[in-house]
């Protein structure tokens, strides 16, 4: 088994958790989301996880290399494929959505995961990506704290900078950012705001359109 993907299949029911005590957090970040993600979208969810963003955003197929979190996205409604972002098990130009949310800093290879969305994407079609910056307060702490947390102990945490470069090197252009989450999630009495471009809020959303010249 994946080191990175065993604890996602041992500890399921604490990652579904961590929604709902941070549900503002969680509102935050769906808020920032929606403001990305097209309505009715013909979309792909890599790194699915249960659902908890495929669903409310309207993707309905997902691949991960976890059953257990795949079980729980199929009870949400998410039909889901056993895969890795770095080999995507659909055809090209399948989709005109494809939705990477908290999964970056999992990926054995970001170039190469990044490549293959842009090959199942139409010629139209845009990635959504969501991710703690890490360059933020919450990333830092994540960083910090890594060891502690059996889902972050091999992760790889990205900043901005390097997310945007990763994107336009794999055939993407056209970049729009938003961020929210302005506060640490246990410290939130309701939901951020969401506001363009990134810099201050630790989660960051951003969508990037397949390049003419990809």
């Amino acid at each position: 088994m994946n080191p990175r993907s065993e604890p996602f299949e041992e500890h399921t029911e604490r990652y579904d958790r961590w929604f709902e005590k941070h549900e503002h957090a969680y509102e935050s970040e769906l808020n920032a989301l929606r403001e990305l993600v097209p309505p009715e979208p013909d979309g792909l969810s890599v790194g699915v996880g249960t659902g908890r963003f495929a669903v409310p955003l309207g993707i309905g197929v997902g691949i991960d290399p976890s059953v257990e979190m795949m079980r729980h996205a199929e009870r949400r409604g998410v039909d889901c494929v056993r895969g890795i972002g770095e080999k995507i098990p659909f055809d090209d130009g399948a989709f005109d959505t494809v939705l990477i949310v908290t999964t970056v800093c999992f990926v054995e290879d970001l170039h190469e995961t990044f490549r293959e969305i842009n090959r199942v994407l139409r010629e139209e079609g845009s990635v959504v990506v969501g991710y703690v910056d890490a360059d933020s307060p919450l990333g830092r702490r994540y960083e910090r704290h890594k060891e502690e947390n059996p889902f972050y102990r091999d992760a790889t945490f990205v900043t901005t900078d390097e997310l945007d470069e990763e994107l336009d090197g794999a055939g993407f252009g056209e970049t729009e950012f938003v961020q929210t989450v302005f506060r640490m999630p246990e410290e939130m009495a309701g939901p951020d705001p969401v506001r363009s471009g990134y810099g201050d809020g630790s989660f960051v959303g951003v969508r990037a359109h397949v390049s003419d010249d990809a």
